[in-house]
């Protein structure tokens, strides 16, 4: 009986969240801006533990809402390693609280299999809503607060490439439409 009753609720749980596409670069719907979320309902939770699946999924450590087509202002982040910190920005500001500049090798789900050096800011402050639609601020540092600044990009529209050479970037777009067609087929 117990376990028939795990089953149920795991077959429940695995039909109520999905994977959901990851946009790869160029697609140029990674350039759209979000808009912010107006409202933190169960529609916005749903998709929340939608991203989270995702992202564990893919594996990543962090996802926006914009790399899977949906244009808010969501971010989803888990930098542990055991997946046991998740976190959630919803409509995230960021304040740079310093000058001082950091060096971080950064990849990105919507650009896979490429990494590259890029500089932030390292000593940020994020204010936030959570899932729940409670304001929260925050003063990450290390991979946390790079995280957090490469996925709020992601709703301005901005990729990682962007930070480095046009040759570059041409050289990273020019190997995945190759990768791309090479899936169509």
């Amino acid at each position: 009986m117990l376990a028939a009753l795990i089953i149920f609720l795991l077959e429940v749980c695995h039909k109520t969240m999905a994977i959901l596409e990851i946009l790869e670069f160029p697609d140029p719907r990674l350039r759209t801006i979000a808009k912010p979320v107006t409202q933190v309902d169960d529609r916005v939770r749903k998709l929340i533990d939608d991203m989270f699946e995702t992202m564990y999924d893919a594996p990543g450590v962090g996802l926006a809402a914009s790399q899977i087509n949906v244009h808010e202002r969501i971010v989803v982040i888990d930098v542990s390693e055991d997946k046991s910190q998740p976190l959630v920005f919803i409509n995230p500001e960021v304040t740079v609280l310093d000058s001082d500049m950091h060096e971080y090798d950064e990849g990105c789900l919507s650009v896979p299999g490429f990494y590259e050096t890029v500089e932030r800011p390292e000593h940020i402050s994020v204010t936030a809503l959570d899932r729940d639609g409670k304001s929260f601020t925050i003063k990450p540092d290390g991979l946390l607060a790079v995280c957090i600044q490469h996925e709020l990009d992601h709703l301005n529209g901005k990729l990682f490439v962007d930070y480095i050479s046009p040759f570059k970037r041409g050289r990273i777009k020019k190997k995945l439409e190759k990768k791309h067609k090479e899936e169509a087929r």
